[in-house]
């Protein structure tokens, strides 16, 4: 049998539980609550990020390792999966003015559906990211070689070149 002190928190417990839907309408702890019609979206939470600053003295060597490392830390694991195997195959024999332009692609719009969408063409590039290297990493989503890719790369091909 139950204890009495083991019952009375038992039911306190559901009790409390019942009640609190009816108080959470009062708070708004939601962040977006979707697309519906009534939707006033004034519940988004604008988490503001500060603005992306192009890095002109970084040595070369340094920006490709920075931006491997960004580009296998993304937001999501499609983008994860699909820009490390890109700047596997890439980075390496980018020029200055490539690292620059996928240096801002991948760091400078603070949404990662953005580039994914990009970059597969599901929305057209905006002007300011449109460039060689969108032009690479559009090609790239293609897969015309249709190579699985399930998972970003592991790093061992790193040793090799080193």
């Amino acid at each position: 049998m139950l204890s009495s002190a083991f019952a009375k928190r038992l039911v306190t417990g559901v009790c409390q539980a019942a009640r609190r839907p009816a108080m959470m309408g009062l708070l708004t702890s939601r962040g977006y609550r979707g697309d519906a019609p009534d939707d006033s979206k004034y519940d988004i939470i604008e988490i503001p990020l500060p603005p992306w600053e192009a890095k002109p003295s970084e040595p070369t060597d340094i920006k490709r390792r920075r931006l491997l490392y960004e580009s296998r830390k993304r937001g999501m694991l499609e983008n994860c999966i699909l820009l490390s195997l890109f700047a596997k195959q890439y980075l390496n024999t980018m020029s200055e003015a490539q690292l620059q332009q996928y240096d801002r692609l991948i760091n400078e719009p603070s949404n990662d559906w953005d580039i994914y969408y990009w970059a597969t063409e599901a929305h057209p590039t905006p002007d300011v990211y449109q460039g060689e290297v969108m032009d690479m990493l559009k090609e790239f989503t293609k897969n015309r070689n249709q190579e699985q890719r399930l998972d970003a790369p592991s790093l061992e091909y790193l040793e090799k070149e080193g």
